[in-house]
Parts: structure tokens; sequence; C-alpha cells
């Protein structure tokens, strides 16, 4: 069997001119900062505040991250967040798919009267002060439960949810199931959640990653310095290397701060973004076929 190629018009071949052009340049926007961020953090801070670092790294050191990693707050700031992600994304996982897939049933009554009040909390909420008296009213004010609750639903993934079950589950399959006396509890766990890695893997990235870089919350419901996440503690080292003159007398160590408080910041933002950059490739393949099949409809 022959191949037929179609010629290209001169119209044609501008044009994937220009497309691939613009990727590239976007990409190449995309791209740099990050890949500065990791070379100006292991370069000599005062070539990184005179601009001369633009493309390699110049005068490697990691002054940086020595007077991060000291910091053995640092180490108790992982375990923290580490131990918030796993239990707040398992709790968030618990939450949406059994939501997503129920609402995705044509035969749940009433489910456009619920669809319509999470969407309307979409737009409208009680505010800081309403929603920091009813944690408190909890008890959950200055315990690690609040930063696993916080945060562990979220309407938007519960909307991806239902539409990539309403794409990829027909009612029909559940009827079969049912005819052969399946229920519907079993039909969920030995049926759909095989069929559903994609979704799954998706959520579970989007609500590790959201746990993974909160700040807010433990800044504002938690004071014990040992429950603080890792965000919270990096934020105060990098307020701690800016302010030396407050801590210390030392004239030469206070230089020196000075110096690599530029490159404390780029180290910063390296230690809080690894174990995302490490997760990702390995739902990387769930990610796309997940957001794609959910954004068919809505």
């Amino acid at each position: 069997m022959k191949l037929k190629f179609v010629n290209e018009s001169r119209e044609d071949k501008v044009f994937d001119v220009v497309v691939t052009t613009l990727f590239i340049i976007l990409m190449l926007l995309v791209l740099y900062p990050l890949y500065f961020i990791v070379i100006a953090s292991v370069s000599n801070p005062d070539l990184v505040s005179s601009g001369e670092v633009l493309f390699i790294p110049k005068g490697i050191n990691f002054d940086a991250y020595k007077y991060i990693l000291k910091d053995q707050r640092i180490w108790q700031g992982y375990y923290n967040t580490i131990l918030y992600t796993f239990f707040g994304t398992i709790f968030a996982l618990f939450l949406t798919i059994p939501s997503g897939y129920a609402l995705s049933r044509p035969d749940l009554k009433g489910k456009k009267y619920i669809m319509g009040y999470m969407i309307f909390t979409m737009y409208f909420g009680g505010g800081l002060i309403p929603t920091y008296l009813v944690i408190k009213s909890l008890g959950l004010i200055d315990t690690p439960y609040v930063l696993m609750v916080l945060g562990s639903f979220s309407v938007f993934n519960l909307i991806i949810t239902r539409t990539y079950f309403e794409a990829t589950i027909p009612l029909e399959l559940q009827e079969a199931a049912e005819i052969d006396g399946c229920s519907i509890p079993r039909f969920f766990l030995s049926i759909v959640l095989p069929l559903s890695k994609s979704i799954v893997a998706i959520m579970l990235l989007y609500y590790a990653v959201g746990h993974w870089n909160s700040f807010f919350n433990g800044m504002m419901y938690v004071n014990t310095q040992s429950l603080y996440p890792l965000q919270v503690i990096l934020r105060d080292i990098l307020i701690s290397g800016q302010n030396v003159q407050a801590d210390t007398t030392d004239i030469e160590y206070i230089l020196e701060m000075e110096r690599i408080a530029r490159t404390i910041k780029y180290g910063v933002i390296i230690v809080s973004t690894l174990p995302v950059l490490v997760l990702y490739p390995f739902v990387q393949k769930h990610f796309v076929k997940g957001v794609m099949i959910g954004s068919v409809k809505g």
C-alpha cells in the first residue's frame, strides 16, 4: 500500500512555522525562570546580585543550602507536611471520588439542586472570620487535624470527577451488574475504581500539591511551632536570613548573611518544590488523560 503525501500550500507552511516559533518562545518563557532559580541557588551570591548569572552557574557554592538545611526545624517541617499531605489527600479522595460518581448517575434524585448548592459555594463564602470561628468551635485550632481537613474538598475537582464518570462509566454497565446481583458499593469498588485510575491519579496530584503548598492555613490556624508545615518554616528561615541584624552583633556574620540572602530565597524555592517535581513524572500520563476526558462535558 502506497502512502500518499499531501503537498502543503505556502500558507500552511507559514502557519506551521509561526505556530512552532510561538510554541518555542512560550516554552522558553516558562522554563527559563525555573532553570534560573536552579542555577542561581548554587551560584556565587555576588555574581547573582550583579546579574552575571544568566545561563550557566558561576562560582558554584552551596552556602544557601547549608544555611537552610542546618536548621533542624526544616526536618520537622518535612515530617509534618508529609503527614498532613498523606492523610489529607486520602481524606480528600474519600470525599471526592464517591461524591463525583454519585452525582454522575442520572437516576440520582435532586442532583441538580445538590450541584447548584455546591457551585454557589465556589463564588460565595462566609469569609475569614466566620471560618475561623467555626474551626475554633470544632476544637481544631492548633491541632494537626485542621491542616488535614482544610483543603480536602474542592467543588472544581468534584465537577471534573463527575464529568469523567459521566463520560466513561455508562449507566448500562451498572444496570448489567445489578442484574447479576452486584450491589452498588461492590460495583463501585470492584468495577468503577479499577476503570478510573486516571481520575484518581489526577485528583491525588491536585490534592497532594494543594496540601504540600498549604501556607495560609498553617499560618492562621496553628500556633505551636512543632506543628508548623514546611512552607511556614521556610518562610521563617527566609525572614531570619534577611533580618539577621536583630539576632546577632557579629559584623562578619551579618555581612555574610546579607551576601547570601538572595540565594537563600532561591534555595527555599528548590527545597519546597523538589518533592512535587519528583512525584509528577509518575502521574503525568494519567494527568493528561484525566483532565482531557474530564473537560469534554460540564
